[in-house]
């Protein structure tokens, strides 16, 4: 039976102490995932678009609708909170954060969504 690395789900080896895909040690005790869900971890499918996050920040930050779509819903309801109660007033200030944020991802600081899978181009 393969083993599975727990951070990325990449094949390991019997004997590897670290993931060659994401280079996180694997336990002393070699616990590693057994059985992969093969729709969650390591498919390309469900991969986000850095690009389309990166874009999403900068023209709609304000509203936080790139942290929706990368699954920071707490972030994004704080970004749209700040723009609504304000009646606009303080969109400025959640635009210039979703502007940052979007030039991060598309400069690839931030180049991970929610459940940490990775950004794809």
């Amino acid at each position: 039976m393969s083993k599975f690395c727990t951070n990325c789900g990449q094949e390991l080896n019997e004997d590897t102490n670290f993931c060659i895909n994401c280079g996180k040690k694997v336990n002393e005790s070699n616990e590693v995932k057994e059985s992969v869900n093969q729709n969650n971890i390591g498919n390309n499918s469900d991969k986000k678009s850095k690009i389309a996050a990166g874009l999403l920040g900068i023209f709609l930050g304000s509203l936080g609708i790139h942290n929706f779509y990368l699954g920071y819903t707490g972030k994004a309801v704080g970004q749209l909170l700040i723009s609504i109660l304000s009646c606009g007033a303080l969109s400025f200030v959640s635009g210039v954060w979703g502007l940052v944020e979007g030039i991060l991802i598309l400069t690839g600081s931030i180049n991970q969504d929610a459940n940490g899978n990775p950004l794809g181009e």
